[in-house]
C-alpha cells in the first residue's frame, strides 16, 4: 500500500499560448498525446555535442484516442542557425519521427567524435526486438538502423569514448532482468549477457567520454520489504569484461524508526568530466511496512565524496494543503537527472508535485519542474529552484541536459526538456483522456540556478511571476539577464533578471541577489 504521509510539516506554443511567466527561455519544440514517457526507470532524453547542437528526443504518439503510432521522436538545435531544426506551426508536427515502424520506449545519446546523435526503443508485435538507429551527422534526420536479437525489449543506449554503442535491455519472456550486448561495428551486436540483475525491471547504462569506462546499473524490488535495492557494475575496458557487481546502500534520510527506500523511477547514472560515476535518486519514507509517498527527498551519491550520499531537496507541505492523490507510480518529488557545466559544476532537476495545484478532470495534482547546482561535486547544493511556473498544465517527466550550453561571460545556459501534460495523471492508466501535450525545452542562465538559500527565497517572486522590482538603474556590481538569457551590459527599459554579487567586505561571501526588475526610463 501506498499512502500520503507527512513525516515533517515542511513547505520546502506555452509561454505564449497560456501567458505565463517562466525562467528563462521556453521552446515548444514537438508534442505527443503518448503523457507516459518511460517505463521504469529515469532515461537520457536530451544531449548537447557541444561543438554542433542540441540533441532532444520523446516518445511521439498523435492519436486522441489511444497509443497507435508510436515512435521515438527527434529535434536538433543547431548552434549555427540558433534555431531548431524541425518546428511547425502545428506543434504536434514539430520534430521528425526517427524510426520506420512502431517503436518506442527508448532513449538517446551522441558520437563524441561525430556529434550525430543515436536512439534505441523496441519494435515487434509478438516476438519484440531492441532497434539502434544513428544519424549521419549532426542534426541532419537522415537514420540508419541496426537491428538486435529477437526476444528483449526496453533497450538503453550509450555511446564511449571510442564510438562502441552500449546497449542494457530486458528479456521478453520475464520483462524482467538486465542483459547487455554492444555495437562495435554498425550492423553487428555482439552476443547477449547478463551483467546484471535477472529480476530487476529498472536499469540503465553509461558510458564515459574520456576513458573506457561503462555502467550498467540496476534497481530490483524486493517485495518482502517493499523496498528497492541498487546496483551497478562497472567495466573499465569499453564492455569487454565487468567488475563484481556493488550494491549502493540507501541514504538514511528520514531517520528514526522510518525507512527509506528508493521511487519506482530508480536511479540515474551519470560519468563527469573525471570518469567518476554519480548516481541520483528519489526516496520515500516506510512506517509500519507501509511506503508513503510523501514527504519526498532527492538524493545524490558518489562514492568520491565522504559520506557518498547528499541530501539535495525535501519536498512536502503541511497536511491540511495536500487536496489530492498524485498518480501512477509517483512520489511527491521525483525523477531526479544530472548534467554538468563547463567548469564542473553539477546540476540536477526533478519533477515535484503542487499540493494545491488540483487538476479538476482528474482529481490529481499537477507537477513543476525544479532544479538545484553544486559546486563540489555533489557534497553540497543549492536550494532548489522552481523553474516552470504554476498554471494549468501538469510537468512531467523532466531531463536536464547533460554538458550546459557555453555561455561566455554571461555563463553556462542550463537546459531542461520535459513535458507540458494538459490534463494530470496518465491517460495510459486511464486517469484522464489523451490530450495534445507540448514538448518543451527550458532554456535557463545557470546564474539563476547556482544561489544560495537566501537566494533562492529572493528570486521566487520572479519564478513564480509575482510583482518585479522597479528601478532607473541598476545597482553597483549588478549583472543583467534578458528573457533568453543574455547578459546584458546597458539595459534598454525593459524586463530583467538581476543577479547581485555581494562586495569583497561582505561577511556573506554566497549572498548572491537573484530577482527580476522592470527597469524604466
Amino acid at each position: 500500500m501506498r499512502s500520503l504521509y507527512v513525516l515533517l510539516a515542511v513547505s520546502s506554443v506555452l509561454s505564449a499560448a497560456l501567458g505565463q511567466s517562466y525562467l528563462g527561455r521556453v521552446d515548444t519544440i514537438g508534442g505527443t498525446t503518448y503523457d507516459w514517457q518511460s517505463t521504469l526507470g529515469v532515461v537520457r532524453m536530451l544531449v548537447n555535442s557541444p561543438d554542433y547542437g542540441l540533441h532532444a528526443a520523446w516518445l511521439w504518439s498523435g492519436d486522441t484516442a489511444g497509443a497507435s503510432g508510436l515512435n521515438m521522436r527527434y529535434n536538433f538545435y543547431d548552434y549555427d542557425t540558433r534555431r531548431w531544426n524541425w518546428i511547425d506551426p502545428d506543434f504536434m508536427q514539430s520534430g521528425g519521427s526517427v524510426f520506420m515502424e512502431r517503436t518506442g520506449f527508448g532513449n538517446i545519446d551522441a558520437d563524441p567524435h561525430t556529434g550525430a546523435a543515436a536512439f534505441c526503443g523496441y519494435a515487434g508485435t509478438s516476438a519484440l526486438w531492441p532497434i539502434v538507429a544513428r544519424d549521419v551527422g549532426p542534426g541532419a534526420g537522415i537514420f540508419e538502423f541496426c537491428n538486435g536479437p529477437e526476444g528483449y525489449l526496453w533497450p538503453r543506449v550509450a555511446i564511449d569514448s571510442q564510438g562502441t554503442f552500449h546497449i542494457a535491455m530486458s528479456e521478453q519472456a520475464a520483462y524482467i532482468g538486465v542483459r547487455y550486448s554492444r555495437i562495435r561495428t554498425w550492423g553487428v551486436w555482439d552476443s547477449v549477457t547478463q551483467p546484471g540483475d535477472t529480476a530487476a525491471p529498472a536499469y540503465s547504462v553509461v558510458a564515459s567520454r574520456h576513458d573506457d569506462k561503462v555502467c550498467v546499473e540496476w534497481a530490483r524490488h524486493d517485495s518482502s520489504s517493499l523496498s528497492w535495492r541498487v546496483f551497478y557494475v562497472l567495466s573499465t575496458d569499453a564492455g569487454e569484461t565487468w567488475n563484481t557487481a556493488v550494491e549502493v546502500p540507501t541514504p538514511t534520510a528520514f531517520g528514526g524508526d522510518t525507512a527509506t527506500i528508493f521511487s519506482w523511477a530508480g536511479p540515474f547514472p551519470f560519468f563527469d568530466d573525471e570518469s567518476r560515476l554519480h548516481l541520483m535518486a528519489a526516496v520515500e519514507p516506510v512506517v509500519h511496512e507501509t511506503a508513503y509517498v510523501m514527504p519526498a527527498e532527492i538524493w545524490h551519491w558518489c562514492a568520491d565524496n565522504e559520506p557518498d550520499w547528499a541530501e539535495v531537496h525535501r519536498a512536502a507541505c503541511d497536511p491540511q494543503q495536500l487536496q489530492a492523490p498524485l498518480g501512477h507510480n509517483v512520489i511527491y518529488a521525483d525523477r531526479p537527472s544530472i548534467g554538468q557545466g563547463a567548469g564542473g559544476r553539477l546540476y540536477v532537476s526533478w519533477e515535484q508535485f503542487d499540493s494545491s495545484n488540483v487538476e479538476p478532470q482528474t482529481n490529481l495534482l499537477r507537477a513543476g519542474i525544479w532544479a538545484a547546482s553544486s559546486a563540489d561535486n555533489g557534497a553540497s547544493w543549492t536550494p532548489g529552484v522552481l523553474l516552470t511556473e504554476r498554471n494549468t498544465v501538469s510537468h512531467r517527466y523532466p531531463c536536464v541536459v547533460d554538458r550546459t550550453m557555453n555561455g561566455g561571460p554571461a555563463g553556462d545556459t542550463v537546459t531542461v526538456l520535459f513535458l507540458a501534460d494538459q490534463v494530470a495523471g496518465s491517460a495510459l492508466y486511464n486517469q484522464g483522456p489523451f490530450t495534445r501535450n507540448p514538448v518543451i525545452c527550458q532554456f535557463v542562465p545557470a546564474p539563476l540556478i547556482g544561489v544560495s538559500e537566501r537566494d533562492a527565497t529572493a528570486s521566487r517572486p520572479a519564478a513564480r511571476g509575482l510583482l518585479p522590482t522597479i528601478m532607473r538603474r541598476l545597482p553597483a556590481g549588478a549583472v543583467a539577464f534578458d528573457a533568453m538569457g543574455r547578459m546584458v551590459v546597458n539595459p534598454k527599459p525593459g524586463v530583467y533578471f538581476v543577479r547581485t554579487e555581494p562586495s569583497a567586505a561582505s561577511r556573506q561571501p554566497s549572498a548572491v541577489i537573484v530577482r527580476k526588475v522592470v527597469i524604466q526610463k
